[in-house]
């Protein structure tokens, strides 16, 4: 990163738009949560907050990391917009078009999931792998899939949220959060669907039956990565997983699923935590920026 220059990026995820600097060094300097509501207000307000960094020239790479679907095929007309979204209002909205024009610099995008993966791999919980899957499980459940060497689903991406799943013996009755399918992993295992069943999974004790649920549902997620593409570092993340206990009771699902199969992948070394924390797909999507400007 050049010196005396900023780094902006957003981790535009479905409930706030997360904005930040980072200086020379890669070093966070400045952040602020915007709250999504419409397009036209969510955009503006993130826009106007790195606004006066542009128009100092100061602001010199920009990045953004967003929720899904959008296209992030560089060669595409349509590349940075998002796509068929499931959050109402929000399909069709160009976010990399409307953040050039704003802030007169060039935008790189890419989903949340890579961008946080990205960030991982650089800095965190999967640095030195050459393969490694990102998984958030928040409002939404996505991923990102890194192996040989650059992304996985280019030149679009992945919607591993929307994987399909056995149910949980006591889960039988409960309705899919999802309007599309109702067996996948983000209908029975996001945050919303959390909510649905048993209220704010923050109020939740860890002895909640629902955890019973989620632990069987993010294990099945992990299985399923591991047999398909066998990455060295599968890092979950998101809103769900504040829940201390969550990540501990994952492995212990995945090891009684997995059976012994593959008695060299050891959940406690494949099966982690985000190093970066919250802060991973916003470190991300300034790292995006900053790759795109090279």
């Amino acid at each position: 990163m050049s010196d005396n220059f900023l780094h902006g990026g957003i981790d535009a995820g479905g409930t706030t738009f997360k904005c930040g600097l980072a200086d020379a060094s890669g070093t966070l300097v400045d952040t602020q949560r915007i709250l999504v509501t419409t397009p036209e207000e969510t955009l503006a307000a993130a826009a106007n907050w790195f606004a006066p960094h542009a128009h100092a020239g100061t602001l010199k790479t920009f990045g953004i990391a967003s929720f899904g679907p959008i296209d992030v095929d560089p060669t595409s007309p349509a590349y940075g917009t998002i796509t068929g979204s499931a959050k109402p209002g929000w399909a069709d909205i160009p976010l990399r078009a409307r953040f050039a024009d704003a802030l007169g610099l060039p935008v790189t995008v890419d989903t949340d999931v890579n961008g946080a993966l990205l960030a991982e791999m650089k800095q965190g919980a999967a640095k030195g792998c050459a393969s490694a899957a990102y998984v958030t499980v928040g409002t939404g459940i996505g991923a990102g899939l890194f192996a040989n060497g650059g992304f996985l689903g280019r030149p679009a991406h992945p919607e591993f949220g929307h994987i399909a799943l056995r149910r949980h013996p006591a889960d039988h009755e409960f309705e899919s959060v999802c309007r599309f399918h109702p067996d996948c992993l983000e209908g029975l295992a996001s945050v919303r669907a959390i909510r649905a069943r048993a209220g704010a999974p923050e109020d939740l004790s860890p002895d909640h039956p629902v955890w019973d649920m989620a632990t069987d549902y993010l294990a099945q997620a992990a299985r399923s990565l591991t047999l398909t593409f066998r990455p060295e570092r599968i890092v979950i993340g998101g809103g769900l997983l504040l829940a201390p206990h969550l990540i501990a009771r994952i492995r212990m699902s995945y090891d009684e699923q997995m059976r012994g199969y593959l008695e060299h992948a050891p959940s406690a070394d494949l099966i982690t935590t985000p190093g970066l924390g919250d802060d991973a797909g916003l470190i991300g999507a300034i790292l995006l920026g900053v790759q795109g400007a090279q």
